[in-house]
């Protein structure tokens, strides 16, 4: 039975190499961010190089949220070869010590930093998306964002029919970044309205910093502009709010709010799942990790193995993000999207684990 001395040790070992992998990735993360979006934004008007320090900053949180399972397992990986580097694992095994009393600290120490990882960065990250969409509005026109993920709604009014289109939904639904108006008048486009933010008023919506299209016609620069609507605040964020830019504990209200409102909350109820999972996906990613450097690693042999457990990694990201995919276009529930491919990594890492040790 491994003692508390050296369980505290392996824990510690893998909490350092985890931190400072951290550090490291977030410091390139944040250099590489910034670069593209001097790229994509250094021509425009207004841009200025505090502004985008300041947006490479926000968007690192988020950045870095996406990329724990892979620091998790590097560290791992890292923590293992360490040891076995300095005989630790050797000297462990000889004095009675199974592979999986050893691991047990550094799979605790994986949980921990995905506990940490979802209380702690996702709301930072949530919040940090969100302003960061805003901060993109101050520079018009700026491309640093994926308009893939730009959302529709169609609205119905006296006055006719509206298609919206936004970046991102801010302030619960009644704030919009980077919108796109179409007004259709017999059947055909009569006005487009592009807007730097709009506002969700009592009975319209007020554009600000708007480009007005009419038919032919030139481009008109306008301030302001008033487009009625009957859409309530709970049904844009609903529609609009992208779930990176929701936390953990508001995802359950969101959740709660799309039903009540008979929509299908598909990507929330994914985003909440994979959450919740993150902290056990770290775990499996530990017994990868122990898959390819639990043998005593001989001089020329460190690169071989990391790349297997990257390799393994990878694989197991690309069929979370498949999954995933699934999951958001309401193919599969959402906590089996999550969870399948948490149980299938970790099967596979116990599986191998019993026979290596258990034969």
């Amino acid at each position: 039975m491994i003692g508390p001395t050296l369980g505290r040790y392996f824990f510690r070992r893998y909490a350092v190499i985890t931190a400072w992998n951290f550090i490291g990735v977030a410091a390139l993360v944040y250099i590489v961010t910034f670069t593209e979006i001097t790229g994509r934004a250094g021509d425009l008007e207004g841009f200025t190089t505090s502004w985008a320090l300041g947006l490479a900053a926000l968007q690192l949180p988020i950045i870095m949220q996406q990329a724990v399972p892979f620091i998790g397992l590097v560290a791992a990986i890292a923590t293992l070869i360490s040891l076995n580097r300095k005989y630790e694992l050797v000297i462990a095994r000889a004095a009675g010590i199974s592979a999986w009393q050893f691991l047990t600290p550094i799979a605790f120490g994986a949980f921990v930093f995905g506990l940490l990882t979802v209380l702690v960065l996702n709301p930072i990250a949530a919040r940090a998306f969100a302003s960061a969409q805003m901060l993109e509005a101050t520079v018009r026109g700026a491309d640093t964002s994926n308009n893939a993920k730009e959302r529709w709604i169609k609205q119905r009014t006296d006055q006719g029919e509206t298609i919206i289109g936004a970046d991102a939904a801010l302030a619960g639904g009644t704030e919009l970044v980077r919108p796109v108006f179409f007004i259709i008048g017999d059947d055909r486009i009569a006005e487009r309205l592009d807007a730097a933010s709009a506002f969700l008023r009592d009975g319209y919506w007020e554009l600000v910093d708007v480009v007005r299209r009419q038919g032919g016609n030139a481009p008109e620069k306008i301030a302001t502009a008033r487009v009625p609507t009957n859409l309530k605040p709970e049904f844009v964020g609903q529609e609009l709010t992208d779930p990176d830019a929701v936390s953990i504990f508001a995802l359950p209200g969101m959740i709660e709010t799309a039903h009540s409102f008979g929509l299908r909350a598909n990507a929330f109820a994914m985003q909440l799942h994979s959450l919740i999972t993150l902290p056990p996906l770290l775990v499996a990613m530990t017994l990868i990790a122990a898959t390819v450097s639990m043998r005593f690693t001989r001089m020329g042999q460190s690169a071989t193995v990391i790349l297997g457990g990257v390799v393994a990694g990878f694989l197991l990201y690309v069929s979370s993000v498949l999954v995933r995919a699934f999951g958001d276009a309401g193919f599969v529930p959402p906590p089996i999207a999550a969870w399948t491919p948490v149980m299938v990594a970790m099967f596979f890492g116990v599986t191998f684990l019993l026979f290596r040790e258990d034969g």
